[in-house]
């Protein structure tokens, strides 16, 4: 019996040879499936274990947020982003202020840059942390979860001494920061940078050559550049199949243009070499901080903006290198207090459209790695 019409484009094509003649095995993976990160429900098309086809249907966690910032003010709207990739709300802040900027033509202040740039960074890493964790805990390794939580507390605590928030850290203002830094704020990041680099070493030694780990990514959820490239695929899924594309160095944006870091690519576009691309991108993370916080100009911290902010009529589009990929921000502006029109285009939303690809002839257990390694929250995919 048929679940319901998400199955239709499974069954197109000529039937697929099956084991022994058994009968092809449609199933639900989800809504509340405990391996999967947030609300999703995979309809897996099985022949025995072995994956004939997926659909994703999403939307369980809706919430209109596009609709919702046609009537609210430019400003009333900032929070709300902060609740799509709530990992990574410093990111989202982060692109939709630089995005009303480029509407308004006001830039921030160069240290307002810095200070965007060190909390960005720095919420890079949460994010990569909470991915390794998980993302090990789903493949059955437990360690690693106790170890990233461990360490990630460290940066919420000066998330919340900055701003007082430690997950939907709402840090930027349109035209800047609302709050300086705190006294002692760039001697806890040296701290936290000091004691993070060890911790890195750590995890690798964890997993990078266990041989359990190993076997359960190494050849598992295979694409390629081209197939990322054609898939709309960006971020460490893409530059795992090596594609050296970061937005932070081809548009450079904030102020990263002043510091020198290298992009992190694989070259089999597997599970496996998007666990190297992200453990390697949180090195960089932490070479970039301490440029950053080495060398934080002095001055103010918001540009001047009116009160009341009126874009002039017209239209722009400006991403950001967000943690899971190119997270970009659409805004039409009609000349009124309220944009005419926003659009994200959420990178957890986009590269989960080559799960299918992915998952092709692999076994059902690979299904729960490649979602892992996707990174996907369903927050920014549903919106």
């Amino acid at each position: 019996m048929k679940p319901d019409s998400y199955i239709s484009h499974l069954e197109l094509g000529e039937k697929d040879e099956t084991f022994l003649d058994s009968n092809e095995l449609i199933i639900n993976m989800g809504p509340q499936h405990p391996a999967t990160h947030g609300v999703l429900r995979v309809i897996l098309k099985l022949d025995g274990e072995k994956v004939l086809g997926t659909e994703c249907v999403i939307g369980y966690l809706h919430r209109g947020v596009e609709k919702i910032a046609e009537n609210r003010t430019y400003t009333m709207f900032n929070p709300y982003v902060d609740r799509m990739d709530y990992v990574a709300a410093v990111s989202n802040g982060l692109g939709y202020c630089e995005a009303v900027e480029k509407l308004l033509n006001v830039e921030a202040p160069p240290r307002a840059k810095y200070i965007r740039v060190i909390l960005t960074e720095l919420n890079r890493i949460t994010s990569h942390q909470l991915w390794l964790g998980t993302h090990a805990l789903d493949i059955g390794a437990i360690t690693p979860l106790f170890y990233t939580f461990r360490d990630r507390e460290e940066i919420l605590k000066i998330f919340e001494k900055y701003c007082g928030a430690r997950l939907t850290t709402h840090a930027f203002r349109i035209g800047g920061c609302q709050y300086e830094t705190y006294e002692g704020f760039e001697q806890d990041v040296k701290k936290f940078l000091d004691f993070f680099k060890p911790k890195i070493d750590e995890y690798e030694e964890l997993l990078t050559t266990n041989r359990i780990w190993v076997e359960r990514t190494k050849g598992v959820g295979l694409i390629s550049g081209k197939e990322c490239i054609a898939l709309g695929v960006t971020g460490p899924v893409l530059r795992a199949s090596g594609v050296r594309w970061d937005i932070r160095k081809a548009q450079p944006y904030a102020a990263y243009s002043d510091f020198q870091f290298e992009i992190p690519i694989g070259q089999n576009g597997d599970t496996y070499d998007r666990y190297l691309v992200r453990m390697a991108e949180m090195r960089q993370s932490v070479r970039i901080i301490e440029q950053a916080v080495g060398g934080i100009p002095e001055g103010p911290i918001m540009a001047k903006v009116p009160k009341v902010l009126k874009p002039p009529v017209g239209e722009i589009y400006h991403s950001i290198e967000a943690p899971k990929g190119e997270l970009g921000y659409f805004i039409v502006s009609d000349g009124s207090t309220q944009p005419y029109r926003l659009r994200v285009r959420p990178p957890s939303f986009v590269n989960l459209q080559a799960l299918d690809m992915m998952v092709r002839g692999q076994l059902v257990a690979d299904v729960i790695a490649v979602i892992g390694t996707l990174d996907i929250v369903l927050g920014e995919v549903d919106r």
